[in-house]
């Protein structure tokens, strides 16, 4: 069974709960979005801007029960806002562990949003790295370091003597 997957709890008070726990964790700035099948929260803690993205169930997916049978309108609406109930409960969850690891020491900042925080083109770092790690692990080999834009990026001569 999914986690929180009969809750009653508005997403509103999961998303205000987030935002909550980050203050209180020391995160300043806060802000959401829901749009086109996906929510999203970021923040700035740690001198990082942090961007999680949850993708939100499809409205189409309730139009039939399990069985094939199509369902009566308000019934389908009322099973996907559900589902979207049980997303921002998961959000919320995942949020207070990871702060709270941070807290307790288990982990760093880092090591928990790592993943999630924004470089300065606008993607994250998974974004950035999970598709050099797929291709890593496809071909065996390891990615070439890049510095920066290859065209600024000079390699560096070594003589034996250094």
């Amino acid at each position: 069974m999914r986690y929180a997957s009969h809750t009653s709890v508005s997403v509103e008070k999961s998303r205000g709960e987030i935002e909550w726990v980050l203050k209180r964790y020391g995160a300043g700035s806060f802000g959401y979005l829901t749009k086109d099948g996906i929510a999203m929260i970021a923040f700035e803690a740690q001198n990082r801007r942090i961007r999680m993205i949850v993708p939100l169930p499809d409205p189409k997916d309730f139009e039939r029960n399990k069985r094939g049978c199509e369902r009566k309108a308000e019934l389908a609406l009322r099973s996907w806002e559900q589902a979207c109930r049980q997303r921002w409960r998961a959000l919320a969850l995942v949020v207070k562990a990871k702060l709270e690891c941070v807290e307790s020491g288990v982990a760093t900042f880092e090591q928990e949003f790592l993943p999630y925080t924004l470089l300065p083109d606008g993607k994250t770092v998974g974004d950035f790295m999970l598709p050099q790690v797929a291709l890593a692990y496809q071909t065996g080999e390891m990615p070439p370091l890049m510095i920066g834009p290859p065209e600024k990026t000079k390699a560096r001569e070594v003589s034996d003597g250094e």
